[in-house]
């Protein structure tokens, strides 16, 4: 069965996407040795007991703590473990 100039387009715009979307991703987006290395550093993190923990703050409270977490020895995660802890501590 023969297939219409339109129907022969189509097909061949498929193959396109199909073989667009079976390439591999350019460097520029990262390579696999990047996503072992995270995945090693959380296995790290979670081995001491450390866990991500996401919140919403103001705009003017983040910019205060990224600036004392510079200046901390332990940055700013050390600065937030200290303080609050001490905030907890208090109640």
């Amino acid at each position: 069965m023969t297939m219409k100039p339109s129907d022969l387009a189509k097909s061949r715009g498929l193959k396109i996407n199909n073989k667009l979307g079976a390439a591999a991703n350019p460097a520029r987006f990262g390579s696999a040795e990047q996503g072992a290395d995270k995945r090693e550093q959380r296995q790290q993190e979670r081995a001491l007991g450390v866990v991500p923990f996401a919140c919403k703050l103001p705009i003017t409270l983040v910019k205060q703590l990224q600036e004392r977490g510079a200046a901390h020895e332990g940055g700013l995660n050390g600065l937030m473990t200290e303080l609050l802890g001490q905030a907890l501590a208090e109640k």
